[in-house]
């Protein structure tokens, strides 16, 4: 999401052009974003294998979508402020971000209570921003490493003190809450640091000022033209895509597939971002045979999110793991 990138008169000093550059990386992350989404929906609604967004390539082609609109963040945040913090702007600015965060939770609270999007992109802008502020005189190098540890946080400070639901905002929970879009303080908060340090580098290195004379020809006016109105653009695609998707499916119905299916295939998607096709085959298996058995099978399917129960489902991924690598020859991680 963008905040202004251009700061106001202060006394007598002439206000710095825009960045047009700014704009354009924005809007191509915003089509990053469209396209991201719209194959979420795909897989929403059946039409590719269930999981497929939330592992490999897909997750990491989502997480540098995020991390460039935080890191773009940091840079509007020190350019519109940096010099002297213009309040009315960014009250104004953060009101509607919040406003629209706490919009986003509500409906997604109706739509998809299991996944509702309690502190998604929007949450975390709306707080970065306001963290940012404290950032924004002090010294470039000391900010980049402030980013640094905060990125790193969750590798060394997570802990179950942090499970609890009034604190999940925070991110360093023993493990994630499900979530349709969950953009924690830790690391997120990193790359609005990493963008307010480079844009203090840019600045007295003299980049921005050449990135400022950039007059880009007029392919970019679609990109500038969603780059300068993101808030919008954000708030207004994915219902479109989504509506799109969900009226198709009522012409060209997906196929459709039992739980059980839905549930292997899922499973041998994840499983096989650390082990081989044969070992997760097998290892599947034994988790769907044991969730029906011992009748918890639906209590997965329904997202039951309770410390005991993820407990449970521990276990059994431990007693699944030995039991096909004891079958499986040489399966190794």
């Amino acid at each position: 999401m963008s905040l202004q990138t251009a700061a106001e008169p202060i006394q007598d000093t002439p206000k710095p052009s825009r960045i047009v550059a700014i704009d354009i990386v924005r809007g191509i992350a915003l089509i990053a974003m469209a396209s991201y989404h719209f194959t979420w929906d795909l897989e929403n609604f059946g039409y590719t294998d269930p999981g497929l967004t939330a592992f490999g390539w897909w997750r990491i082609y989502a997480r540098c979508i995020a991390s460039t609109f935080l890191f773009l963040v940091g840079v509007s945040l020190f350019l519109a402020h940096g010099r002297q913090i213009r309040w009315p702007g960014f009250r104004k600015r953060f009101a509607m971000v919040a406003v629209a965060a706490i919009a986003i939770s509500g409906v997604t609270y109706i739509a998809t209570p299991d996944g509702f999007i309690f502190f998604g992109i929007l949450h975390e802008i709306a707080l970065a921003s306001l963290l940012g502020l404290a950032f924004l005189r002090l010294p470039a190098l000391l900010t980049a490493i402030v980013a640094a540890l905060v990125i790193a946080a969750p590798f060394y400070l997570r802990s179950e003190f942090f499970d609890h639901q009034a604190l999940w905002w925070v991110g360093l929970s023993a493990s994630n809450p499900r979530s349709n879009d969950y953009v924690p303080l830790f690391p997120w908060f990193g790359a609005v640091l990493a963008g307010i340090a480079a844009a203090k580098f840019a600045s007295t290195s003299g980049l921005s000022a050449r990135l400022a004379s950039l007059a880009p020809g007029r392919w970019s006016k679609p990109l500038v033209f969603i780059g300068r109105h993101s808030l919008a653009f954000y708030l207004i695609h994915q219902p479109l895509l989504f509506g799109a998707v969900w009226l198709f499916s009522h012409v060209m119905p997906a196929p459709v597939e039992t739980r059980e299916t839905t549930f292997l295939k899922s499973c041998q998607i994840s499983c096989e971002q650390q082990r081989d096709r044969t070992f997760c085959t097998s290892y599947c298996g034994c988790m769907l045979d044991t969730l029906q058995s011992e009748a918890t099978f639906d209590q997965l399917y329904n997202g039951d999110q309770t410390p005991e129960f993820k407990a449970h489902i521990t276990d059994l991924a431990g007693m699944c793991t030995a039991e096909t690598d004891s079958k499986t020859e040489g399966g190794q991680q």
